[in-house]
């Protein structure tokens, strides 16, 4: 196993790696710098574009030419071509203090992503579904940090996190309607150490990664939830995980250069950088672009 710097751009808080397969191409976001960034698999050809207020997530289109970016406030829709960013679904106009997080496509191309409290102390966030006409559905509440959505190989499994409640969520997934039911502890994190959940993805054998910020672990929990990897990190701040690259099988790992809040940790000279992990020996499933 090697871990490597692909890109060294300093993201105040980088999130959201995402492998476009059509494209060939690794997304990924400064969330508080309000940009989002391109670049080969070997972190060649870095692209960025500028949006209008903190982004949280973004999917690729189904067209390819653009994303939807889950923005402060709504969800809006950037032109790769032109770099405009216009508001498609305004959402939570009432709790002027969150703003939407992290968020992924479901095998039918609906986007879901979640709010959070902007001082991470209230549980004043929800979890949102954008189905391809724009309608946007509240699918959970209660929420501190809205954190780590993504579905099993097959699907059926949707995970979800609540960063400071210590646990990652799954869910039955009805993938014809875009429901979820029967929500049960999937696997407990140790707060106490300071470490928290942060994003997820989930490889070809159906095991789920988590990025754990703050504590600067990546592990690797089996479908029973029990943790069969554990990988220290050069950097406490790691932020999320996503397979990507030719053969789907190098693990990018973004993180961030400035704790969002100051009771949070520092880092080194590797802080905000995207790292690259090569030779698991595990691959990952291909991201869905959103159907809209």
């Amino acid at each position: 196993m090697k871990i490597e710097v692909v890109v060294d751009v300093k993201t105040t808080l980088g999130e959201g790696p995402l492998w476009d397969v059509e494209q060939q191409r690794l997304y990924w976001i400064d969330a508080a710098g309000m940009r989002v960034f391109r670049a080969t698999h070997d972190g060649r050809e870095i692209r960025a574009w500028d949006v209008p207020s903190r982004v949280g997530s973004i999917a690729i289109r189904k067209d390819g030419k653009g994303a939807i970016c889950s923005l402060a406030k709504g969800f809006h829709a950037l032109d790769f071509g032109t770099g405009e960013c216009p508001l498609v679904a305004e959402i939570e106009t009432a709790r002027p203090t969150n703003w939407i997080n992290d968020g992924k496509v479901d095998r039918r191309g609906r986007f879901f992503a979640g709010t959070m409290d902007s001082q991470e102390t209230g549980p004043y966030g929800a979890l949102y579904r954008l189905d391809p006409d724009f309608t946007v559905t509240q699918m959970e509440t209660g929420i501190i940090v809205s954190n780590g959505p993504c579905w099993s190989p097959d699907g059926d499994i949707f995970y979800f996190a609540d960063s400071w409640s210590g646990e990652i969520w799954a869910y039955d997934y009805d993938q014809e309607t875009g429901s979820v039911s029967n929500r049960r502890t999937f696997t407990k994190i140790d707060t106490s150490r300071g470490g928290a959940a942060d994003g997820s993805t989930v490889d070809a054998e159906g095991f789920l990664w988590n990025a754990q910020v703050y504590d600067g672990k990546l592990v690797r929990y089996a479908p029973d939830g029990s943790v069969d990897r554990v990988i220290d990190m050069p950097v406490k701040k790691v932020t999320s995980v996503m397979f990507g690259g030719p053969n789907l099988d190098i693990l990018y790992v973004t993180s961030m250069a400035k704790p969002p809040l100051p009771r949070f940790p520092g880092d080194g000279v590797l802080r905000g950088s995207l790292f690259a992990i090569h030779g698991l020996g595990i691959k990952g499933v291909p991201e869905p672009r959103f159907a809209g």
